[in-house]
């Protein structure tokens, strides 16, 4: 009996261990590239390309002869930022209109959440395809798309957690104290509904992760100049027969980025989990 309970334990502890190392090693990485790189990404050498992973090259070259690994450092920077905005900003404005119509309820709770239901039918790709037709394609196009097509989730989250809570007696208590609504929502309430909100946003770091390189691919996220994970894949598919190396290595910094943020949210929302 102790060992069956003891394994649930021992693989939540390992996905936290191993999710935190995977995220953390990705972090260093971006960091690292502000102040180092083995060559310049743009720096083209035609004298190796397609080369082979060497001591000079430790992840080969691309078809221009630009040093993969330093391309893919520059990547995680930029796929970091859109990730890291785009989540921030359906963390913020999600989470705000699900605590309010969660808190307010009647009118404003079903104006709220129909809008909400409206946004959840459009995928980042396809909000991309109408901010792209209106304004220019870019990386604030990409960060404002999944932005948008992720609020809704951070919305459900915020209501559900809310309306769980605001009849409890710390917050009538406080009411009964004449403490203003906006002061009990957003000192008392919202506050201890941050747990499953958390553990969302790391979940929804590794969606925002697939949904920028994605946009990059068909040329909606970040420009052609800049080194990008989707970029790199999408300037590699008509060389995978020569060289395999230009869409192994983004392809693998991706499978990396999504299994750690997927693996760190699974750990969280366990750790928040009370039945666990």
């Amino acid at each position: 009996m102790v060992a069956h309970a003891a394994s649930p334990r021992a693989l939540r502890r390992l996905n936290l261990y191993l999710g935190s190392f995977l995220v953390g090693v990705l972090l260093l990485a971006a960091l690292v590239s502000f102040v180092w790189l083995p060559h310049d990404p743009q720096a083209m050498d035609f004298g190796v390309q397609l080369a082979r992973p060497s001591a000079s090259h430790p992840f080969g070259a691309d078809h221009f002869g630009r040093d993969l690994l330093s391309r893919v450092l520059v990547g995680a920077r930029s796929t970091l930022y859109v990730g890291f905005i785009a989540v921030g900003l359906a963390f913020s404005v999600g989470s705000l209109l699900g605590a309010l119509a969660g808190y307010a309820g009647g009118l404003l709770d079903e104006v709220v959440m129909r809008l909400v239901d409206v946004a959840y039918a459009f995928p980042a790709i396809l909000m991309a395809l109408l901010l792209a037709a209106v304004y220019q394609p870019g990386t604030l196009t990409a960060m404002v798309a999944i932005g948008i097509a992720t609020v809704p989730i951070f919305a459900r989250i915020a209501r559900a957690g809310v309306l769980s809570l605001k009849e409890r007696e710390f917050v009538e208590a406080g009411r009964a104290l004449g403490m203003r609504h906006g002061r009990v929502l957003f000192r008392h309430v919202l506050p201890n509904a941050l747990g499953p909100l958390i553990v969302q946003a790391s979940l929804s770091l590794a969606v925002a992760v697939l949904a920028e390189a994605a946009l990059s691919f068909l040329g909606l996220g970040t420009p052609p100049d800049v080194p990008s994970w989707g970029n790199m894949l999408k300037e590699a598919q008509g060389f995978m027969t020569l060289s395999p190396y230009p869409a192994l290595v983004p392809g693998l910094a991706i499978v990396w980025t999504v299994l750690g943020f997927s693996l760190l949210g699974d750990a969280l929302r366990d750790l928040w989990d009370p039945r666990a």
